[in-house]
């Protein structure tokens, strides 16, 4: 049986941490501008893989 290997694009996205899944946000990279300071603090907080999408995701990074 070949080797299972790892979706390459998620391996970048996410990061595995103890039970959760890191995740990047959207919506943080131009027009900051007219972004709110706390807009944009949230934006940098911490986000984590849904418990609806996390069966997929380790999917993509072999953790099954």
């Amino acid at each position: 049986m070949p080797k299972m290997k790892t979706n390459r694009g998620a391996a970048k996205r996410f990061k595995v941490k103890k039970n959760l899944i890191k995740r990047g946000s959207a919506f943080k990279s131009h027009i900051l501008t007219k972004k709110s300071h706390k807009r944009k603090a949230n934006l940098n907080a911490p986000h984590y893989v849904d418990k609806t999408n996390l069966d997929s995701v380790k999917n993509l990074l072999c953790m099954r």
